[in-house]
């Protein structure tokens, strides 16, 4: 008789390409960071190896060098990891789109985040949710799509992308550069520091 306490194990995983490269392509659809091939082979359960062959599959797929068209987004490897991108030559008709759709105001949430972003320049996702003590992951997607942000580089160490604020924002606040942004020290509790102890500005 089975004991209604004891685990039943998961079927092990599918080890064919075909189901290897569906299985990335659902994790690589919800990531934000680009993902390391080790960290998709432990996602999907298959060896690196077969990782590799898949995503390399993959990218030529996406780029038309199979029996498909060549589609309006790519999958690239940035600082030593692998993400959806849309092509460059689509950026403005995203960019366009999804102002479109986008609310005429921030939220408060995007607008602490943006001020964190504005002041500590340039500051990875993890900071800027260290700052605030809150998940930032779609707060920072939403400034991205509006253009108020923009991935500025990529921790070579860490693979953690850094952002920046974009011309945009400084047209929206009506300044010509950060060096006029108010010194943020006044704002916060005594006004003797800023954001982790330091003096910003």
């Amino acid at each position: 008789m089975t004991d209604d306490a004891t685990e039943i194990e998961a079927p092990p995983r599918s080890q064919d390409a075909g189901d290897i490269a569906r299985r990335l392509e659902a994790i690589l659809m919800i990531i934000d960071e680009p993902q390391s091939l080790v960290s998709l082979a432990a996602a999907v359960g298959a060896p690196v190896a077969a990782v590799r062959r898949a995503v390399d599959e993959l990218v030529a797929d996406y780029d038309g060098e199979r029996s498909g068209p060549r589609r309006g987004f790519e999958l690239r490897e940035v600082g030593g990891g692998w993400r959806f991108y849309v092509r460059d030559e689509h950026d403005d008709l995203v960019a366009e789109f999804v102002n479109g759709q986008a609310p005429s105001r921030l939220s408060q949430a995007a607008l602490e985040t943006l001020a964190v972003i504005a002041y500590k320049q340039p500051v990875s996702r993890s900071q800027v949710a260290s700052i605030r003590a809150v998940n930032v992951d779609s707060v920072v997607r939403t400034l991205l799509a509006r253009g108020l942000i923009t991935e500025a580089f990529t921790d070579p160490e860490t693979g953690a992308i850094n952002y920046r604020t974009t011309d945009a924002l400084l047209g929206h606040l009506g300044i010509n550069s950060l060096d006029e942004l108010p010194p943020i020290s006044p704002l916060l509790d005594d006004g003797s520091a800023g954001f982790e102890g330091e003096n910003i500005r």
